[in-house]
């Protein structure tokens, strides 16, 4: 079972001996953990729930940033304080159970139409009107969601490394054997596996304040809410008909690198959407963090057209 487990965090980093800036053996990592002057934490209160936020700026357009399978609202540290210049309200949230937000002990609160709620929730907190959401990785999953479920509370959406469904299916014996593995071995003993393995694969150590930073966030997670996060990864339905359905202006955007979903694959349900396509060089699967100013570039230029649409058509 350690093996197994193990096995299932280590990505192309520690196969071929590369780590991507931002990027842990295939976990997104942030490039540093202190806040620049302009990054508050704080905690926004909804009927749903106290959710852990990063937030920067105050005035402007809200960008709400939803992080990914055993992520946080760090992952995006280094876009916030650019976004916050650019004239954005900018805030990056932990999800129910990850990190700082406390989780439920019932697998049902963690469907993906609760977390998407969530972050409507969030969204009304934090925004006089509509937020432009991006979602990285499996948040795209609880993003894409969110929007299907109210359109009108979604200025744009970004996939950000993100896919249409469940991840390949090759993947889903090892999601499946992890998240059976959380109840039966805890999480301490599923993170030693993952370093040890790592370790026993010549795996680059990261700094030693990314390290113990990562190791505090994982062993913080609920451990009910990881477990249906990785379950997920496995069974999320098509829902790019759906989505596109709604109309809300779509971006698909990836690193070139991305050994998350297949490239072709986000590239086809781009098409399906009739959405644009950018690709941040230098990245992997977390270009918010491996390429800041890459992926703020990309995300300004999207928001920027659809915000000329809109005045087009007089929304």
């Amino acid at each position: 079972m350690r093996n197994i487990v193990a096995h299932l965090w280590t990505g192309s980093a520690a196969r071929d001996g590369r780590l991507h800036l931002g990027t842990v053996n295939g976990v997104s990592a942030p490039p540093f953990l202190t806040l620049p002057t302009t990054v508050r934490r704080a905690h926004v209160v909804t009927p749903r729930g106290e959710f852990a936020v990063l937030e920067a700026g105050s005035a402007g357009p809200t960008v709400l940033l939803v992080p990914g399978w055993t992520g946080s609202k760090e992952d995006f540290l280094a876009l916030l304080a650019p976004l916050a210049a650019a004239g954005y309200h900018a805030v990056s949230l932990d999800q129910r159970g990850q990190y700082e937000t406390p989780g439920s002990t019932l697998e049902s609160d963690y469907s993906l139409t609760d977390l998407g709620g969530d972050l409507l929730s969030v969204a009304t907190e934090t925004a006089p009107t509509s937020v432009h959401l991006v979602g990285h990785s499996f948040g795209g999953l609880v993003a894409r969601t969110a929007a299907i479920a109210d359109p009108d509370a979604v200025t744009s959406l970004t996939l950000l490394d993100s896919g249409p469904a469940a991840q390949p299916v090759e993947r889903h014996d090892l999601l499946r054997a992890m998240a059976n593995a959380i109840p039966a071995i805890g999480l301490e003993a599923t993170w030693q596996a993952k370093r040890a393995y790592e370790r026993s694969q010549g795996a680059p150590e990261p700094p030693p304040e990314i390290e113990l930073f990562m190791q505090q966030r994982f062993l913080a997670n609920h451990p009910t809410s990881l477990r249906a996060m990785t379950l997920h990864l496995t069974t999320a339905r098509d829902q790019v008909d759906e989505l596109k359905a709604t109309g809300v202006p779509v971006m698909v955007s990836f690193g070139a690198a991305d050994d998350g979903w297949p490239v072709a694959e986000q590239r086809q349900m781009a098409a399906r959407l009739g959405a644009p396509v950018r690709v941040i060089e230098g990245a992997g699967h977390s270009p918010a963090a491996e390429q800041p100013a890459r992926t703020l570039a990309a995300l300004e230029q999207f928001w920027a057209e659809v915000e000329r649409d809109r005045r087009r058509i007089g929304a």
